[in-house]
């Protein structure tokens, strides 16, 4: 990650555009499925045919309005549409619906965590409902471009951060933080890859105590942490190399290419009288009473601070662990499942669940939705190392069984005869044939080298196939070898 030059800090700003999960768009009954053949599910609303009138959906007013609450926002209780104009190839009317001087949440925030741990607070300018313009295809024609309608319509809050963020570093931490917020919340799924979940970067930089920002640039439509990191550190190169050279920055829209790792000018960035907003005539101000704030409040699920809080308090475990169980949704309610049918130790639990579970996904390339072993399944397993029938290495060879499909704990500690050795005459017999077959080893280990304790450790459980009960095991040994 490039440094900032001493002398200078950059101001930068963040406009997410955070697709809503309904079932069809913001103002027509058309669906919104991704993938689908293009300008297959653009109605004449969408298309923006003479006398066709645009038709609130109340579920993105309700899902505007539990990202709001969330974040601490307050909710107008009147908010307006109005049409934004600009003309471009994808936005069949000319004009694109949105809100402006009345957007329906506004003054929020969201509190990162940096490196060593700190927090800081960002706060949230507002977050407005809009529809999404189409989608200029350029792949497959030669002099000209094709146009996809689909997305025209779409439903999306955008959610505009005020100029708190100083570094490239907090701008991914506060993407992150939202991202997370979103998906737990069930408003969007996140999917940066189809353009659910991408950002506007704002980017100026100043002479540190300058009392005014600097000329900002917009880079539009990155969508992943990576490139985010990446776009506002060139940016913040590129404009302190102009202002040094004696040049200055012009206020401008950019673009970002990943395979250079540069931004490039695309066009002079508008101001907001250029796009000549004004209500839009054909749609009522959407009104929030009180009691509908409440409900959606009270519906709220508990978000990712909160589960991590009490998972610390509630399970005794370590912050990493709660902020690793927590990350999302499906899998706190994972490691929960775990927890609660399996009776073992919490934080016996969140080692199998975080470490290996997420370990083996991961070479799977499997989310925890995908998992091959259920809650109730690793939850099985689990109670027999509780129960001590088999061992915590016992049971690493169960995983693996249980992770290839090849029944339940039970099944798999039957069929491989894996039932941990407890008695304890039994380990006693095996020790003492390991220090009858190494005399000097032993003589070695009582002259003062204790590190010789793991080698007899290894030809013990070698010799019990590695059943024997490690703390059983452990004890009696030290026991013989002291003579």
């Amino acid at each position: 990650m490039s440094q900032i030059p001493e002398g200078w800090e950059a101001v930068i700003g963040l406009e997410v555009h955070c697709q809503l999960s309904t079932q069809s768009k913001i103002f027509s009954g058309s669906a919104i499925a991704y993938g689908a053949e293009p300008n297959t599910q653009a109605s004449p609303i969408d298309l923006g045919m003479p006398g066709m009138l645009p038709v609130l959906n109340v579920d993105a007013v309700k899902k505007a309005v539990t990202f709001g609450l969330s974040v601490g926002a307050k909710i107008a209780p009147r908010s307006v549409f109005a049409r934004k104009h600009y003309f471009y190839p994808d936005l069949p009317k000319g004009y694109q619906i949105s809100q402006y001087e009345l957007p329906i949440v506004f003054e929020g925030h969201l509190d990162i965590e940096l490196d060593g741990g700190a927090t800081k607070r960002i706060g949230i300018t507002r977050a407005h409902l809009e529809e999404d313009a189409g989608k200029s295809v350029h792949e497959g024609f030669q002099k000209s471009s094709g146009i996809d309608l689909n997305r025209a319509g779409t439903p999306l809050i955008e959610i505009v951060s005020e100029p708190d963020i100083r570094t490239a570093a907090e701008a991914v931490a506060y993407l992150k933080k939202l991202h997370q917020i979103v998906v737990y919340l069930g408003i969007c799924d996140g999917n940066m890859q189809e353009g659910s979940f991408r950002c506007d970067a704002n980017v100026s930089v100043r002479k540190v105590g300058a009392p005014k920002f600097g000329t900002r640039t917009e880079t539009k439509n990155v969508n992943s942490f990576r490139y985010v990191e990446k776009a506002i550190e060139y940016e913040i190169e590129r404009q302190i190399e102009v202002l040094e050279a004696g040049g200055t920055i012009r206020q401008e829209t950019r673009l970002f290419n990943p395979d250079t790792g540069e931004t490039r000018a695309m066009r002079s960035k508008e101001d907001a009288n250029d796009y000549r907003y004004f209500p839009d005539p054909d749609l009522l101000p959407v009104v929030c009473t009180e009691e509908y704030i409440a409900a959606i409040k009270a519906s709220l699920p508990e978000l990712p601070d909160a589960k991590r809080a009490r998972f610390v308090k509630d399970f005794g475990l370590s912050d990493y662990d709660a902020k690793t169980l927590t990350s999302s949704r499906e899998l706190a309610a994972y490691y929960e499942a775990v927890v609660a049918a399996s009776g073992a130790e919490a934080k016996l639990c969140a080692n199998w669940v975080a470490t290996d579970l997420l370990g083996a996904l991961n070479k799977l390339s499997k989310e925890i939705t995908e998992s091959p072993i259920s809650a109730d399944a690793l939850a099985g397993m689990l109670k027999r190392i509780a129960d001590k029938t088999i061992s915590g290495k016992l049971a690493k060879d169960v995983f693996e069984a249980m992770l290839n499909g090849e029944g339940s704990a039970d099944d798999i500690i039957k069929a491989k005869g894996l039932v941990q050795i407890t008695d304890e005459s039994a380990i006693i017999a095996a020790i003492d044939d390991v220090i009858a077959k190494n005399p000097q080893q032993v003589a070695d280990y009582r002259s003062g080298k204790d590190k010789l304790f793991g080698f007899f450790v290894g030809q013990a459980m070698k010799a019990t196939q590695g059943k024997a009960n490690p703390d059983a095991l452990n004890r009696l040994l030290k026991e013989r070898l002291a003579g």
